[in-house]
């Protein structure tokens, strides 16, 4: 199936061994964006923890490695449901897999203000990381499902939808804090949008698109996948796991304590470092573009082009550039390599690296190598900065690290993958 320009996924005309009923176009296109907004509240609620960070710091006097385990410790919940999620994923249903995790993070999320000290606000981010997972999960298996064929491409909708919430998160957070004069405040908002958001998935998301299994139900499949490894666990889900792993490393490495290096290492205000951590979500709004572009060329340059571009990205971000417009335009940067290239790259190959029917638990690997990594990044990157230097951490972690993700990619062969003949090559 070829497309002449970009434009929201259709329902695949492919098979299905899921539900007897199908859902209108009008249905689909309805369940889809609710999903994207879901998604995009989903990564609001993440990023609004960042530019706040400084202040929480000051008021509970946590120490930067302290910090660091806080703002990017949450994603260990994700990371540790990341299989068990895939696994249910194909047995249950994912919508109502999703709408049970809306409602779980939002309530570690209004959990964070009432916090006491660092031990239960460390519960209440992996409460948070643990909904945010399974519902992410879900999404993914939903679309590398329904849109079978065209599952990058519909990941690049679900990656602007993540972009515009990292790009909304900071400035309505700062926002809302600023006006109410405490952080507190946003964690209730996001947290009670959360609960709404349920509601709205539980009526707006059609069973026949959720619980579909390789396309449009009502026709057979007649492709076959018996090039493509039985088991999920194989050579190419190895390397893409690597591979995954360092992308999260990087990424949630970055944005963990970015604002926190550009208010006390550069000295930006508070308002100048919301803004730069919301231009990184500009920038993940690439994956529109990537996603079309995933569909079309060899996923594993697209993933080189990311790897090189975040490590140059970061190269100049820590050690070069100290004004604010040369940062702003290095967050969009590291926003589009990381995000945009990396994350949908990563995650789309991975479903593509096992059978259909597994496409729940692909989903799941790529939660779990990916979140792992990015559990520890924000502590790792403040032990660096300890011992090195905010210039000597971005130079390990962020600049030299992703050359062990391209060679991780010589691990995965094309022509063992769910992928279209003219792409399978060596």
């Amino acid at each position: 199936m070829t497309q002449s320009r970009t434009r929201a996924p259709e329902p695949e005309s492919a098979p299905a061994a899921g539900p007897s009923t199908t859902a209108s176009t009008t249905a689909v296109i309805i369940g889809f964006t609710v999903l994207c907004l879901s998604y995009m509240l989903n990564a609001m609620d993440r990023q609004v923890f960042y530019p706040l960070l400084p202040q929480i710091r000051e008021d509970f006097g946590f120490s930067l490695d302290q910090t660091g385990l806080l703002a990017t410790g949450f994603t260990l919940g994700i990371a540790l449901t990341g299989v068990p999620a895939g696994y249910l994923l194909d047995r249950l249903s994912r919508k109502w897999i999703i709408v049970v995790s809306v409602v779980v993070y939002s309530l570690g999320t209004v959990a964070i203000p009432l916090s006491a000290g660092f031990g239960d606000m460390s519960v209440y981010r992996l409460v948070s990381g643990i909904g945010e997972g399974v519902q992410a999960t879900a999404i993914y298996a939903v679309i590398g499902a329904f849109f079978f064929h065209r599952r990058a491409l519909a990941a690049g909708f679900i990656g602007v939808a993540f972009g515009l919430g990292v790009f909304l998160g900071p400035i309505v957070g700062q926002s809302l804090a600023t006006a109410s004069d405490t952080w507190r405040t946003p964690f209730y908002v996001f947290g009670a949008a959360g609960l709404v958001m349920a509601l709205i998935l539980a009526v707006a998301v059609p069973r026949a698109m959720s619980e579909a299994v390789a396309g449009r139900s009502g026709t057979a499949d007649t492709a076959s996948y018996a090039h493509v490894p039985a088991s999920p666990y194989n050579r190419g889900t190895l390397g893409l796991g690597i591979a995954s792993a360092i992308s999260g490393l990087v990424f949630y490495g970055f944005l963990g304590l970015y604002p926190t290096f550009l208010q006390e290492q550069l000295g930006f205000q508070p308002p100048q470092a919301a803004l730069a951590a919301s231009l990184i979500g500009f920038g993940a709004m690439t994956a529109l573009p990537v996603g079309w572009l995933a569909d079309r060329y060899d996923q594993r340059m697209l993933l080189a082009i990311g790897f090189v571009g975040s490590s140059l990205t970061a190269l100049l971000a820590y050690r070069f550039a100290e004004g604010a417009g040369a940062q702003y335009v290095l967050a969009f940067l590291m926003g589009a390599f990381a995000s945009g290239f990396l994350f949908t790259n990563c995650t789309t190959a991975m479903q593509r690296a096992v059978r259909p029917e597994h496409v729940g638990r692909g989903a799941g690997l790529f939660m779990l190598t990916y979140y792992v990594a990015a559990a520890f990044s924000g502590l790792l990157f403040a032990r660096l900065v300890g011992s090195m230097g905010w210039d000597g951490a971005g130079l390990v972690q962020l600049t030299l690290l992703p050359i062990v993700g391209i060679a991780a990619l010589f691990l995965v062969d094309a022509r063992r993958m769910n992928v279209p003949p003219r792409l399978a090559r060596t």
